[in-house]
């Protein structure tokens, strides 16, 4: 099945691409004159190594395929979009503050203080960290790194660090490292808790498997892509906590806002009143973003951004020269900037406001998805179209939040899960033949919704069906090339490619050692209960006092009932065992490492009963980072 390739692009495809064309300003030139203003020099050739030689980034990959005409596997408006976030190098935002963009996901910001320079947002990996850093000092010389801002908790801001900064820099007070209040514990609680399913369905959603090129990945609509090398993290020294903090960092004065439940749990907008140059972090860039990302997370809320973004406008509109944020490309003039933070606070505002007056009319998600319209304005606004988040999953996104997974159907209240769903659609249906005959009914009347649907409910009851799972995939294909959304492009392709039998790779592994050393004691409890497998742990009774000889932190874990309790102790009564051990030997166990390697090493030490620590690990289950998503 590997072997299969695409199908013609569907007349439906082509026809509805041309009506994009015909429906929105294409001629418009401001995006692309902003995206190339102030530039100052790309990387050449644009690739970035790791140590081991691999790429981990690959900036000319897109060039050959966006230098050329639009190809009708491409949703024109996406593949306008592409072709303004694929632009790679250093540019200018005004004098003293550059951008280095085209490198990772992300932006990085660089801002020229009295001895150095201050780095904003230090991408996802070290090395492209690294790359970016160096590319802007080949123009502004070697210049060293005195502060780092992380602008939020997610790990395109903050991954890097360590190819800008060394630890040592930041421990001797050196190089502060400032962020939001909250932001460690948020950081480090989305890349590990669920880190791995999230890091799963991050590889659907960025198209991690899928070649870059016409029938294939186009970009994420936010950036290109996620770069692969090594995700690093070294916490704050100086937290952000209130609207109207200022603060000085080499030199260079700045005057925080604090947006705390916005794109991320917390995160910060602040402007440079030198310059009049306005960091809006995530919260305001040149598309509708999620309000519940694709790859997973907790539900963002759009009554809260949109306040924010007023705030915004209130504290700092009068004041801004150009904004800037940790993607895309900045706007310059402050009726412009305005104009684009009004524009984002109605598109957030009207999501949320009309969701909830058609919630309270009886809709459902789904229903609310296939009825919500934007006003004309906001339609026609290039920074509004839905290249990242999109009005069909936002909308399910606040229903959720408010109502939760339920419609209120009684008959959806105990729904069969996939494959005995699946099953029985396919007796339904007449058998296998009859359905399959449906779907092909379906696909050939551009029906491509219903003829994945369809043969989806197949697949589950029989995964083995070869038609089956390529006229899914083709189904699929079709979705994806028609689709203005890049991460439902890369969904819909890579769910393709893994029914034709390849493999959709994780792209980055978020749950580095650096994040999991940045674990609060309690953090890392949670993160050994919830790998307890509780049907194997069900009978099981015990108890550890732990000390921690590098620290002098005491704890007590009590296992009972398949739940790993834990609290400071040591507790009242006696417990099994007692272990001496450090942070980084209860790392090791829950990488993997035997007990009885980790007391030969000196690392661990048991007194009590013996093969308490044994049964403990024995329970705890490894996390599938490859888990099934299109199959069974």
């Amino acid at each position: 099945m590997t072997d299969t390739k695409p199908r013609p692009v569907a007349d439906s495809i082509t026809a509805a691409a041309a009506a994009t064309e015909s429906a929105l300003r294409f001629d418009d030139p401001t995006d692309l004159a902003d995206a190339r203003r102030g530039f100052v020099t790309a990387l050449v050739p644009g690739q970035v190594h790791a140590a081991d030689g691999r790429v981990v980034w690959d900036a000319d990959a897109w060039q050959p395929v966006l230098n050329g005409p639009r190809p009708p596997s491409a949703n024109p408006s996406l593949w306008r979009q592409a072709q303004l976030v694929a632009l790679q190098g250093l540019y200018e935002v005004v004098p003293g503050t550059y951008q280095v963009r085209g490198l990772d996901l992300s932006n990085m910001t660089l801002v020229e203080g009295q001895d150095g320079v201050i780095v904003i947002d230090p991408l996802i990996s070290s090395e492209c960290a690294a790359a970016a850093l160096a590319l802007y000092r080949s123009v502004r010389g070697d210049r060293p790194v005195t502060a780092v801002i992380y602008t939020h908790c997610h790990v395109d801001h903050f991954g890097g660090v360590r190819g800008v900064v060394s630890e040592d820099d930041v421990a001797s007070g050196r190089v502060p490292i400032l962020a939001p209040e909250g932001f460690l514990e948020h950081a480090v609680d989305e890349n590990v808790y669920a880190g791995t399913a999230m890091a799963r369905r991050a590889g659907y959603m960025y198209g991690a498997a899928l070649p870059v090129g016409m029938e294939g990945q186009l970009g994420a609509g936010l950036g290109m892509t996620t770069s692969t090398g090594t995700v690093t993290l070294i916490p704050p020294t100086r937290e952000v906590t209130h609207t109207g903090q200022e603060e000085v960092l080499d030199g260079v004065r700045l005057v925080f806002q604090v947006t705390p439940g916005t794109e991320a749990p917390a995160e910060m907008n602040f402007l440079f009143p030198d310059t009049g140059a306005l960091c809006m972090a995530e919260n305001a860039t040149h598309t509708l973003h999620n309000l519940l990302t694709l790859r997973g997370a907790v539900v963002r809320d759009p009554r809260i951004w949109a306040g924010y973004l007023t705030e915004a406008i209130d504290l700092f509109g009068d004041r801004t020269e150009v904004e800037f944020a940790s993607h895309h490309w900045p706007t310059w003039g402050r009726d412009r900037v305005v104009e684009l933070l009004s524009v984002q606070r109605d598109l957030y505002a009207y999501q949320h406001d009309q969701t909830l007056r058609l919630i309270n009319r009886g809709l459902t998600g789904a229903e609310i998805a296939e009825t919500l319209e934007l006003p004309p304005a906001l339609e026609r606004a290039w920074n509004a179209r839905g290249y990242y988040g999109s009005i069909s999953h936002n909308v399910k996104a606040i229903y959720q939040r408010y109502m939760g997974w339920f419609d209120g159907n009684p008959a959806h209240l105990w729904p069969h899960p996939p494959e005995a769903a699946g099953r029985r659609y396919v007796e339904l249906a007449g058998g296998p033949e009859r359905l399959l005959a449906n779907a092909h009914q379906a696909y050939d009347a551009g029906d491509f919704r219903w003829a994945a649907e369809v043969t989806s409910h197949l697949v589950f009851a029989d995964p083995a069906h070869t038609e089956a799972r390529e006229l899914e995939a083709a189904a699929l294909e079709q979705l994806g090339f028609g689709a203005e959304n890049g991460t439902w492009r890369n969904f819909f392709l890579t769910g393709a490619t893994e029914l034709r039998g390849a493999s959709a790779v994780t792209p980055t592994e978020t749950a580095s050692a650096d994040v999991m050393a940045a674990l609060t004691l309690p953090q890392l409890f949670d993160s050994v209960a919830i790998r307890v497998d509780g049907p194997r742990a069900w009978d099981e009774r015990l108890s550890i006092d732990w000390e921690f000889t590098d620290t002098g932190d005491h704890y007590r874990s009590t296992l009972a009932n398949g739940v790993l309790v834990h609290g400071p102790g040591p507790a009242r009564d006696a417990a099994d065992a007692r272990v001496r051990t450090t942070r980084a030997a209860l790392l090791a166990l829950l990488g993997g490492a035997a007990p009885g390697d980790l007391t030969e090493a000196g690392d661990l030490a048991v007194d009590g009963a013996a093969d308490t620590l044994d049964r403990l690990t024995g329970v705890l289950e490894a996390p599938d980072p490859g888990f099934a998503i299109v199959l069974p």
